[in-house]
């Protein structure tokens, strides 16, 4: 190997120790979550992290076709009840294929606004409410509607219009222009 190669292999290493290194400054410095097998970074919005999420393919592909993808990119800040995909094959067989259908756009943009709380609100913030509420909180959503939020020993649970019960099971994945709460069920308006 000459010298201009020894060179150039010795300067890929050094760049590829300090990339390395920048990413695991970045890991360091930032809270992150474990999410469907992927880290959720603060510093990245709620769209930049749902994509990396094994567990949230459905709920991305369903705001790509509600065309809400933009918008969960913004400033926000949104709370973000992220029901899995485990949630999604909960439904009648046939909803989510029939949900994503341009013509139903309308219907899916219901359901998902009705996942999403105007502001940021922890987990901690969510349980005051209840405790302050006398066992649980209403919370209205970006879709005009509320959901009850609930505890029961130390779960945290969200109720739908339609009495259906979702637990929270990973709560506070901070984004940058939010947080995420992965939930187990779909919610209905």
């Amino acid at each position: 190997m000459n010298t201009k190669s020894k060179i150039a292999v010795i300067g890929i290493g050094f760049l590829s120790l300090v990339f390395s290194g920048e990413v695991n400054a970045q890991m360091m410095k930032e809270k992150t979550v474990m999410v469907g097998g992927a880290l959720m970074y603060p510093s990245k919005n709620i769209i930049e992290n749902a994509v990396n999420s094994k567990d949230h393919k459905t709920l991305v592909a369903a705001v790509k076709a509600a065309g809400l993808v933009e918008t969960l990119q913004g400033a926000g800040p949104f709370t973000v009840l992220a029901p899995t995909d485990a949630a999604f094959a909960k439904l009648p067989k046939g909803t989510v294929e029939s949900l994503v259908n341009p013509e139903n756009k309308k219907m899916l943009t219901q359901i998902l606004t009705y996942h999403v709380l105007p502001g940021k609100y922890s987990a901690k913030e969510i349980w005051a409410a209840v405790k302050a509420g006398n066992g649980k909180s209403m919370m209205k959503t970006v879709a005009g509607e509320e959901l009850t939020f609930w505890t029961k020993g130390k779960d945290l649970y969200v109720k739908d219009a339609k009495g259906n019960s979702a637990k929270v099971t990973i709560v506070d994945v901070n984004q940058s222009n939010g947080v995420i709460h992965v939930i187990d069920t779909v919610l209905m308006p």
